[in-house]
């Protein structure tokens, strides 16, 4: 019977190493009003060392690109897309192909005009995917609200 339970919590233990969440990036948000009409939201994303997340423009085939989606409002919309400084490229055995990426840490842009003084604040969801030399993590959904500020 002590065999038996120290079989179950060694089991237990094990399972319990392996459930550790890996959460190699961490995001920020802020925002600048560049005029009474019109602010810039940044969205900067610090990463592990070892680890790298990918770039907006991946093409089809690749690894899941980083991606924006800003809720839909009357208050305000979207001038462009998103914009981010220049990533790295390399060839990527696991996808076959060349891909963009950043590491260590990625700020995205995106301005934004507003149609009302009372926006408060610019809401919405990003996706990302991350991967070291051994592994890739699940692509994540991750939700944000960043604040504007008076």
């Amino acid at each position: 019977m002590k065999k038996i339970l120290t079989i179950i919590v060694a089991l237990f233990l094990t399972v319990g190493a392996y459930a550790q969440i890996v959460t190699p990036v961490k995001w920020a948000y802020a925002a600048k009003k560049t005029s009474s009409t019109e602010v810039t939201v940044f969205l900067k994303a610090t990463i592990d060392a070892g680890w790298h997340i990918y770039s907006q423009h991946v093409k089809d085939g690749g690894p899941i690109k980083t991606s924006f989606n800003f809720a839909k409002s009357k208050d305000y919309s979207l001038v462009g897309p998103a914009t981010e400084p220049k990533p790295e490229t390399r060839f990527e055995k696991a996808f076959n192909m060349n891909v963009s990426f950043f590491e260590k840490e990625v700020i995205f842009q995106q301005k934004i005009k507003l149609k009302s003084p009372k926006v408060t604040a610019i809401k919405g969801q990003l996706e990302y995917m991350t991967c070291n030399d051994s592994k890739c993590l699940p692509p994540e959904d991750v939700n944000f609200s960043i604040p504007l500020g008076k």
